[in-house]
């Protein structure tokens, strides 16, 4: 494993950890840890031998956003080209990595173990499960530097903390703490900072402990459920049921439970 790496992946058992790994900027989002943590969520999805994967960062900050140096490099352009420019770059580049990270047919655990701001909140919201440290903090920075969400933060955030809230944090960019984000549904648990990893493994190995084919449907249907009226979810969860029936791990588990009767 390249330790120069900007995204790091380590396997314990069936969990990968997936670390972003530019400490020193406090993991700000460039092109290199972008496209890199694209194709290793997209590869880790495909890994049958990986049953959930944690996300986390390196040093002292989950992760700052997009990276500012870049930021003024496209500002160099003319207006008609950053417009172009933008669309394509967020189409190739933020959209696939937001799509990989939200859509990946495994659980996703955000282990936040500093601040998660604009981009790096944005990517926290998209996984499952957040567990945050202590420390943890958390700002939709986007409006302080005159942008909107791009990190798929307005279909996540108002589906945590409700339309109302979530308008107030993007429209006022201010820092919610790890307690204040518990409380408003934005976090799901609270760890110690020593504690914040081995809190998301064992979330993680209680996740993976399951059918991952159901595991991914369940996900699937959830995922869509907003959007969808209770037809169309009972319809989409009757044909992944019937998947369910005829999965091994259906047959295993009915099995074992008759033979204990």
């Amino acid at each position: 494993m390249d330790q120069e790496a900007p995204v790091l992946v380590e396997h314990k058992g069936r969990i990968a950890i997936v670390r972003l790994n530019r400490p020193e900027a406090r993991n700000a989002v460039d092109g290199p840890l972008r496209s890199l943590l694209t194709t290793t969520l997209e590869s880790l999805g495909n890994d049958a031998a990986v049953g959930a994967i944690i996300l986390t960062g390196n040093g002292r900050a989950f992760c700052a956003g997009g990276d500012i140096a870049q930021m003024k490099a496209r500002l160099e352009s003319s207006p008609g080209a950053v417009a172009a420019q933008g669309w394509k770059h967020q189409r190739r580049n933020t959209h696939r990595l937001v799509t990989a990270l939200a859509t990946i047919e495994k659980p996703v655990i955000a282990a936040v173990n500093g601040a998660a701001a604009g981009l790096g909140a944005d990517l926290a919201l998209a996984c499952d499960t957040i567990v945050a440290s202590r420390h943890a903090k958390f700002l939709y920075s986007y409006i302080l530097r005159g942008l909107i969400p791009d990190g798929g933060g307005m279909y996540f955030l108002p589906r945590r903390v409700g339309l109302a809230r979530a308008k107030q944090l993007i429209f006022t960019g201010r820092t919610v703490d790890a307690g204040e984000a518990l409380a408003i549904g934005l976090i799901d648990q609270i760890a110690e900072p020593d504690d914040l990893l081995g809190s998301a493994l064992a979330l993680a190995e209680d996740y993976a402990a399951h059918s991952p084919i159901a595991l991914g449907l369940a996900k699937s249907v959830l995922n869509h459920s907003f959007e969808m009226t209770l037809d169309d979810v009972l319809s989409s969860g009757a044909a992944a049921q019937g998947i369910c029936y005829a999965s091994d791990e259906h047959r295993a588990s009915v099995t074992a439970f008759l033979a204990k009767a």
